[in-house]
């Protein structure tokens, strides 16, 4: 047995024990994997506290959903590191939509030499922008917005998403063709 195969089965028999509220079992899981998954956490937020909030969350999530685990949804290991991604993913938007939501009266700031038709246009161009983001699959949102938003390249990507270059690179060219039809209505 190599010695991915034997952690994989370690994993399996803590996620089994934490299944059953086990806190030493949890305690050894955490100590195996949150080095790594602080990393995914990390790479992904780029930031030190986000990424620190997200491995606790995931931690928290794994703890209370350890039970639904089953091998069709693949290695523990590789279950665990996509709930540590979605949380990162689902901080870095709550991040975003609360630092945004701060900024509403920078609107009246700006120049008011443009006409309401203008603004109007504009704000309808956003809005109309949200709400096709919202009909992509998840994985289509976020690889677009972490390549657009945050800058990272395919292989990075590829990377933080767990998976292949050529798949990474699918999602987005779909989901920027989805985009364009949704906008184009």
């Amino acid at each position: 047995m190599s010695q991915i195969d034997a952690s994989q089965d370690d994993l399996m028999r803590l996620l089994i024990a934490v299944s059953h509220e086990d806190r030493r079992a949890f305690q050894q899981m955490y100590e195996l994997i949150s080095g790594r998954m602080f990393g995914v956490c990390l790479k992904l937020a780029g930031q030190r506290e986000l990424a620190e909030e997200a491995l606790q969350e995931t931690f928290i999530q794994i703890w209370h959903h350890a039970r639904e685990y089953h091998s069709d949804r693949g290695t523990p290991l590789g279950w665990m590191m996509t709930i540590a991604r979605y949380r990162t993913l689902d901080l870095m938007r709550a991040r975003k939509v609360r630092q945004h939501a701060g900024e509403e009266h920078l609107e009246h700031v700006e120049d008011q030499r443009a006409g309401p038709l203008d603004e109007s246009l504009r704000s309808a161009g956003a809005t109309q922008l949200t709400g096709c983001l919202s009909e992509l699959s998840d994985v289509q949102r976020d690889s677009i917005l972490l390549s657009y938003y945050k800058g990272l390249t395919h292989d990075e990507l590829s990377q933080a998403l767990s998976s292949p270059i050529g798949t990474v690179k699918s999602w987005i060219r779909r989901g920027l063709i989805a985009l364009k039809r949704c906008l184009e209505k």
